[in-house]
């Protein structure tokens, strides 16, 4: 077993002070209000959702491109590490800024700048929030198919630095099959655009997608543009109980190996079944060992034929339920199974840890049982859930950090989940990103080579490597040595 693990919490760091003359830089570019220089002011801007927290020692909220680009200049002459921020719902630590220096907030770059419903495409700045795009273009009968759970609250920016994307990805994709172009400023300080407004395009290489998923190591996105899909005219929605995992994995590669793409296909394993009892009063199966949430979607003509297709895919011998939604309120009571986990586990585990790794449909028996394993050698509980029409399981381990003892046992737990996952020919990461808690063990699943030629693209894009220094790549040189974690 390896003995790597993550880097800890840390908040009492020993940063060396910014630069003389770079805070006065920085008051050249914004207003009073838009730079925050003393300890108090900046302390919220050194955390994510995760439990990782340094302090910047200076934060900006730029509101335009061009002061994205004089900021990102100013770091280059000073040599100072920048980490661009969106709303920090991201749990894996990558938006705290591990080196200090500044931080360069993106929540005031909140606007709509063009919205093409005919050529259906909405041009947004990287502040606005998921939630916000939605509302707007729903208006004209569109969505943009990304749904991470953190709609509400996470940016597009965010959206984007980790290809986030929910349970639509089954069926519509990911950030990177629903964003047409970006504007961006590299490492460098170069201004950029990339990409199209039309849905073809092969001039150049393919930089959106370089950018989209590189969590803010190779430039600050400024703007997107968002390819935007007309909502459906109805959906139906399933759930379906089986006896095993094995049983519900069976139904998930049925499923999709027929013509009727779902909208949605979530999968929830016996652990988190026998947590949802405790916590609610869920109308569920004695002996139920897994179910899956399913919703058909499009035109309402047929759709009723699309879900009894969806449903015949879904039965084998250990089916014990399926039901079809008919009403509103039916479909709220189906879906009551899988809101009633979130708040059990937050009642349970407050602290507990949350990894999302994906293996291919066919694996997921072996994964869960692998899990059940491991769980019970270090004593902790673990609950599965996710999207399983892509294999995407989001692992629990329940423990409290607070207890060394138990946290240590967490730790080696996980590296051994991480492990198991790519024996499985699986990924370390779906949709959270790598960031801080997944750094040390991106060299099990890509090679010396592939990592070599990441860090040269890195290298183009940001020369002095001040861009969200130390994120996502094992670290070789660190180039804010004297800033030691």
């Amino acid at each position: 077993m390896s003995n790597k693990s993550s880097p800890s919490l840390n908040t009492s760091i020993d940063l060396p002070p910014l630069p003389a003359g770079f805070v006065a830089a920085l008051a050249r570019i914004f207003a009073a209000s838009d730079l925050l220089t003393q300890p108090e002011d900046c302390w919220t801007y050194g955390y994510d959702n995760s439990r990782r927290h340094v302090p910047p020692q200076a934060v900006v909220f730029p509101t335009t491109h061009g002061q994205v680009a004089a900021t990102v200049a100013v770091c280059n002459d000073y040599l100072v590490p920048l980490t661009a921020r969106g709303r920090g719902t991201g749990t894996t630590g990558a938006t705290v800024p591990l080196k200090g220096g500044l931080v360069m907030s993106m929540e005031r770059m909140n606007q709509v700048l063009e919205f093409s419903p005919d050529n259906r495409y909405i041009r947004v700045q990287p502040g606005i929030t998921n939630q916000q795009v939605q509302d707007f273009v729903k208006k004209k009968g569109f969505f943009w198919p990304p749904d991470p759970t953190s709609a509400a609250f996470c940016s597009i920016g965010g959206n984007l630095a980790y290809n986030s994307a929910g349970p639509r990805a089954v069926k519509y994709g990911t950030p990177r099959e629903n964003t047409l172009g970006l504007r961006a400023v590299t490492g460098a300080g170069k201004e950029i655009k990339v990409g199209v407004f039309t849905s073809k395009g092969v001039v150049g290489l393919d930089l959106t997608r370089l950018i989209i998923g590189s969590e803010g190591t190779l430039a600050v996105i400024t703007e997107a543009t968002l390819k935007l899909t007309p909502l459906p005219e109805a959906t139906k929605t399933l759930r379906a109980v089986y006896k095993d995992v094995f049983a519900a994995a069976q139904a998930v590669a049925a499923i999709m190996a027929q013509p009727v793409v779902p909208c949605a296909l979530e999968f929830i394993d016996g652990n988190a079944i026998n947590m949802i009892r405790q916590y609610s009063t869920c109308d569920l199966p004695e002996n139920a060992g897994a179910i899956l949430m399913m919703e058909v979607d499009g035109q309402l003509d047929g759709l009723d034929s699309a879900a009894q297709k969806v449903a015949d895919s879904a039965r084998n011998d250990g089916l014990l339920d399926i039901r079809v939604a008919q009403t509103k309120e039916e479909v709220a009571a189906l879906w009551q199974t899988r809101k009633a986990l979130s708040p059990a586990l937050r009642k349970v585990a407050p602290k507990k840890i949350n990894e999302d790794v994906v293996v291919p449909v066919t694996e997921i028996p072996t994964l869960i049982a692998g899990l059940d394993e491991l769980s019970k050698h270090y004593q902790l509980p673990i609950i599965n859930f996710g999207h399983a029409g892509n294999g995407n399981i989001h692992v629990n381990l329940l423990l409290d950090p607070d207890d060394p003892e138990q946290s240590a046992r967490a730790h080696q737990c996980l590296d051994e989940v991480f492990s198991l996952v790519l024996k499985l020919n699986g990924t370390l990461s779906g949709e959270h990103g790598v960031g801080l808690e997944k750094r040390d063990f991106v060299d099990r699943e890509l090679d010396a080579n592939s990592l070599d030629l990441m860090r040269a693209i890195q290298k183009q894009f940001d020369p002095n490597g001040i861009l969200n220094a130390g994120k996502m790549l094992p670290l070789v040189i660190d180039p804010f040595q004297s800033h030691s974690e």
